[in-house]
C-alpha cells in the first residue's frame, strides 16, 4: 500500500481527519472531485471580500475545547447572526424574539406577546404535534408561522409543512426577550480571512489531487491505502444498490455590486412562498470588509437528482430506514470508513462536523 489513509473529500471532516492523522506521523492522500479544497465551507475572495461559495456559514459552539481546536487554524471575528425576515415588504427580526412579536402584532412586553401566541394556540387546539405545520403552530402562533415560517420552509424542503416532520422546526430557536442574536452558544465568530485558509492550514504538507472522482475508478483508489474515509453519498458509494437516498440541492446565483452596501445585513430571508429564492446573502457584512463594492448571493433550493450536489439529507422516516441498510452494509467494510453529512446521512453544523472527526481519530488511534 502506498498510503496508510485515503480521504476522499477535502471538506471539514475529511481535512480535519486527514491532517490529525498526519500529525500522528500516518502517510496521508487527500483526493477532492471538486476544483478546490475546502468542500462547502470554500471561500473565495472577491473584490477584497470573502465569498461563501456555497452558502452562509457562520461558526458557532457551545464547545470549548471545539473552539479551542478550530482557533488553532484561524483568528475569528465576533459576528453575530442577526437575519432579518422580509415577509412582502414588511421586515422582522429573527430568531422569533420581542423585536419580532412587537414587528407583528405590537405587543411591547413578554407578558403581551405570551398572550397572543396562547390564544392562537388554543384556537388551533393542537395538543400532540404530528408534522412541522403543527408544531410550528404550537410554538409561535398561526400569525408567524402564516408569515414566517410557512413559504420559507416549503422552499426549503420541497414539501408542504404538513408532510415533514416536527423535529425539523424544534432547530428555530424562540425567545421573549429583545434579542436578535440567533444563536444562543457562547462562541460564535467568522474565521478572519475566511474558511479556505483554515483548509489550507489543515492540509499544509499533505498530498492533494483535485479534480479527481474516486469513484470513477473506485478499485484503483481502494487499493493504493490501507484505509479509505469517504465523505461523500453513501447510498452512491454503493451503487444506489438500496435505492436513492434522499437529498436537497441548492442553486447560487452571485453579483458584484457597484455600491458599497446593498441590503445594510449578511442574511435577509425571504419567506414568501411566492419568491423562488430563500435568502440574500451579502457577504462583506460577515467580515466587515472594507471595500467600494460588494458581492451578494441569491440562495435558491432546487429539487435534487443523480448527478447534482447534495446539500442535506431529508430525514424522514422513510430515507431513515433506507440509510439503515446502507449503514448496516458499511458496517461490514474492513477498510472503509464514512464520514460527513453525506458518508453518516445526517445534517451536521459545522462544530458537530469537528466533533465528529475527532472522534474519528480517537477510534483510529486506539
Amino acid at each position: 500500500m502506498q498510503y496508510d489513509y485515503l480521504i476522499v473529500g477535502s471538506g471539514l471532516f475529511g481535512a480535519i481527519f486527514a491532517h490529525e492523522m498526519a500529525v500522528k506521523g500516518k502517510k496521508v492522500l487527500v483526493i477532492e472531485k471538486r476544483e478546490h479544497i475546502g468542500g462547502n465551507v470554500y471561500t473565495e475572495k472577491i473584490e477584497g471580500i470573502n465569498v461563501h461559495k456555497y452558502g452562509a456559514h457562520i461558526f458557532h459552539t457551545d464547545n470549548k475545547l471545539v473552539w479551542d481546536y478550530i482557533n488553532q487554524f484561524a483568528d475569528f471575528n465576533r459576528f453575530t447572526n442577526s437575519p432579518i425576515a422580509n415577509y412582502k415588504g414588511d421586515f422582522y427580526n429573527l430568531p422569533f424574539n420581542m423585536n419580532t412579536f412587537y414587528g407583528m402584532w405590537g405587543v411591547k412586553t413578554p407578558k403581551e406577546a405570551k398572550a397572543k401566541i396562547y390564544a392562537q394556540k388554543k384556537e388551533a387546539n393542537i395538543t400532540n404535534p404530528s408534522n412541522l405545520e403543527e408544531q410550528a403552530i404550537s410554538l409561535v402562533g398561526q400569525d408567524i408561522y402564516e408569515k414566517l415560517v410557512k413559504g420559507y420552509t416549503e422552499k426549503q424542503w420541497g414539501r408542504k409543512c404538513s408532510e415533514l416532520p416536527s423535529f425539523i422546526i424544534k432547530r428555530l430557536p424562540v425567545r421573549f426577550t429583545f434579542d436578535n442574536n440567533y444563536f444562543n452558544d457562547l462562541y460564535q465568530g467568522i474565521p478572519i480571512g475566511g474558511y479556505t485558509k483554515i483548509i489550507e492550514k489543515m492540509l499544509d504538507g499533505i498530498e492533494v489531487k483535485l479534480n479527481t472522482n474516486f469513484l470513477d475508478d473506485k478499485e484503483k483508489w481502494i487499493n493504493i491505502a490501507d484505509k479509505v474515509l469517504f465523505t461523500g453519498m453513501i447510498d452512491e458509494y454503493y451503487d444506489y444498490c438500496y435505492d436513492e437516498l434522499e437529498y436537497r440541492g441548492l442553486n447560487f446565483e452571485s453579483e458584484i455590486k457597484s455600491i458599497d452596501n446593498y441590503q445594510g445585513n449578511a442574511v435577509i430571508n425571504y419567506t414568501e412562498s411566492e419568491i423562488p429564492y430563500t435568502r440574500i446573502i451579502e457577504h462583506k457584512h460577515f467580515e466587515n470588509s472594507n471595500s467600494d463594492k460588494t458581492v451578494i448571493t441569491h440562495e435558491y433550493p432546487a429539487e435534487w437528482k443523480k448527478g447534482d450536489e447534495a446539500y442535506y439529507p431529508i430525514n424522514d422516516n422513510n430515507n431513515t430506514k433506507l440509510f439503515e441498510k446502507y449503514h448496516k452494509l458499511a458496517q461490514k467494510e474492513k477498510k472503509m470508513i464514512f464520514g460527513g453529512r453525506l458518508g453518516l446521512y445526517k445534517y451536521y453544523n459545522m462544530d458537530q462536523i469537528i466533533e465528529e472527526a475527532l472522534k474519528l481519530v480517537e477510534t483510529e488511534s486506539i
